[in-house]
């Protein structure tokens, strides 16, 4: 014989799938990665006590400004992120809630997501510096560059890489800084013909940018409406699609001359 349930121990019952669902959802590791701005570093000084870039075979010129290349900071690929740690990271204009894949590689451990971001990083310093020398028509077998920067992985910062190198070997080619004094930022990775190539993050290194003096930031041009989303008060965009292209606007920016692209 069954008994008849009341109305409010029929919807307790009822009830109980959807509340160990939601358990579920709030707990449960989801594929996302929680960021927020990261370290940048001056290129064109000392990061660590090491300079960034050195260069031998060929004189450099003494530079003044700042070349910052800019990163984010992201859990680590093994850290379990929850429905309540995406909620709360969703409102909080400083971190943001990325997919998981777009920061780290799927299905490779954490030892080796950082052999791959090294690997990364090593193919982007011989592409910046490919890249540099070749702007300059200078052969890369009489020049010898070697860039250092601790702690950071990916190829995001081979723009920055490029036009550090241009700078200390010849600046804006007429005797100047390629910065005009500035403290100038970016991010974009760099193929050896020069193309700058679209980067992860870019809202967050807008905020990096401007937290450690930047007035002009320099982004793929491709993310130009990523940027200018949260884009910082007092920090201006400058899209670019080449190396060369980078250049001529820091030029024009110095000297006021010729056009500046903007987003």
């Amino acid at each position: 014989m069954l008994s008849r349930l009341t109305r409010p121990q029929a919807v307790a019952v009822c009830a109980l799938p959807v509340v160990a669902l939601l358990a579920t959802a709030v707990f449960a590791p989801l594929p996302f990665s929680l960021a927020q701005p990261g370290m940048t570093a001056n290129v064109l000084g000392e990061n660590k006590g090491t300079p960034v870039i050195t260069i031998s075979g060929a004189p450099t010129r003494d530079t003044s400004g700042q070349l910052r290349m800019t990163t984010i900071e992201a859990t680590n690929p093994d850290t379990r992120v929850s429905l309540g740690d995406v909620l709360d990271a969703w409102f909080d204009t400083d971190r943001a809630v990325m997919p998981r894949d777009s920061v780290y590689p799927s299905g490779q451990s954490t030892k080796e997501i950082e052999r791959h971001n090294t690997a990364q990083m090593k193919e982007s310093q011989d592409a910046a510096t490919r890249a540099a020398l070749n702007y300059l028509d200078l052969k890369d077998d009489d020049i010898k560059v070697s860039l250092k920067l601790a702690d950071v992985g990916g190829p995001s910062a081979g723009l920055l890489f490029s036009l550090g190198i241009v700078d200390k070997l010849d600046g804006d080619g007429s005797g100047g800084d390629l910065t005009g004094g500035r403290t100038i930022a970016g991010t974009g990775t760099i193929d050896a013909d020069g193309t700058v190539g679209a980067v992860g993050g870019v809202p967050l290194k807008t905020q990096a940018a401007k937290r450690d003096g930047a007035t002009v930031f320099l982004v793929p041009e491709d993310e130009c409406s990523d940027a200018e989303a949260e884009l910082p008060k007092g920090l201006r965009l400058v899209p670019v699609t080449t190396l060369k292209g980078a250049v001529s606007a820091l030029v024009a920016l110095e000297t006021g001359k010729g056009s500046v692209p903007s987003c």
